[in-house]
């Protein structure tokens, strides 16, 4: 604890010692801590010296420990003052470092390679924690374990915005559904389309792109290269599929959960087929739950069942 302050491991295990004695000499204080009778005299005279102790008068030599907080009040605000002289130091540093980066980078400076899989995620947790307007993200398989290496970490409280367009493959995957609606109603944007590789990007400032293989990653500085990956998110965003209307002016959905997953799958294209194994179902309960949602709607066909959800804002 007191390293924090400057005074060292022995220096604290003899003070503390005569803390609790009140005052003793250097052999009591030997036996008790297990240590010889000069090393106890030699820390002693350096806790005199920092005015952590105070010699006694008369022999044998006799100590007794300054009052703790006495002691420590003003080693405490000497460290701290010594933080803020550097903090204001690292500040002096940062501006010269961005005034010195936006002048010039050398092209080799523009791509990072992240390698191995754990410092791949600790890019993307570093990418999701420095944002401060918004996340745009690709997903799609193949993922490593149970979730995608380029998922939206959870929704930030401090209101950045989550925008992600899932490809087709990726919501035909069995519970995806199911996770991917969970984040459109925590706020998420999400949209359905031909993904054509995953990618996060950060504020249109930095971007990570898989480098042929999970173990591996390229982070884009600010760049023509950064440009186009963030021109290439707009176009496929524009293009894809919106799964659900999160505008807080629009009238709440009537549908619940698993309906809305449903028809956010009819909205992407899927067949029955893949829209059963997604759920779980058999292809005839999937045709059910439609027929369903066609009788409430009015609709008499599938393509009037996409107009009816449109117009009554279910996707």
């Amino acid at each position: 604890m007191w390293a924090a302050v400057g005074v060292g491991e022995q220096e604290s295990l003899v003070y503390e010692a005569l803390v609790r004695c009140r005052h003793a000499d250097a052999g009591t204080l030997a036996a008790e801590l297990s240590l010889s009778r000069g090393q106890v005299v030699r820390t002693l005279a350096a806790l005199t010296g920092q005015g952590l102790a105070t010699r006694l008068p008369g022999r044998p030599a006799r100590y007794t420990a300054v009052a703790p907080d006495a002691v420590a009040a003003p080693l405490i605000a000497g460290r701290e003052y010594e933080l803020m002289q550097l903090r204001k130091h690292v500040k002096g540093l940062s501006e010269i470092h961005r005034r010195a980066a936006a002048t010039w980078q050398h092209p080799a400076d523009l791509v990072e390679i992240v390698e191995g899989r754990s410092n791949v995620r600790r890019t993307i947790t570093m990418l999701h924690q420095e944002s401060r307007e918004q996340i745009c993200l690709f997903d799609r398989p193949p993922y490593v374990g149970e979730d995608s290496e380029y998922e939206a970490q959870g929704l930030d409280v401090r209101k950045v915005e989550f925008r992600v367009v899932y490809d087709r493959t990726s919501i035909a995957l069995p519970g995806r559904i199911d996770e991917i609606w969970k984040s459109v109603r925590r706020g998420e944007r999400a949209r359905v389309g031909d993904v054509p590789m995953k990618m996060l990007l950060c504020d249109g400032r930095k971007a990570l792109i898989p480098a042929g293989s999970a173990d591996a990653s390229y982070l884009i500085h600010a760049s023509a290269l950064l440009d186009a990956m963030c021109a290439l998110f707009e176009a496929v965003w524009s293009r894809a599929i919106l799964l659900a209307n999160v505008d807080a002016a629009e009238p709440a959905s009537a549908l619940d959960s698993e309906d809305e997953a449903l028809m956010g799958m009819l909205a992407a294209g899927h067949t029955d087929d893949s829209i059963a194994r997604a759920f779980g179902w058999n292809v005839r309960t999937v045709r059910r739950h439609i027929h369903r949602l066609a009788e409430q709607s009015g609709a008499h066909t599938r393509f009037q069942l996409g107009m009816e959800a449109v117009r009554r804002k279910w996707i």
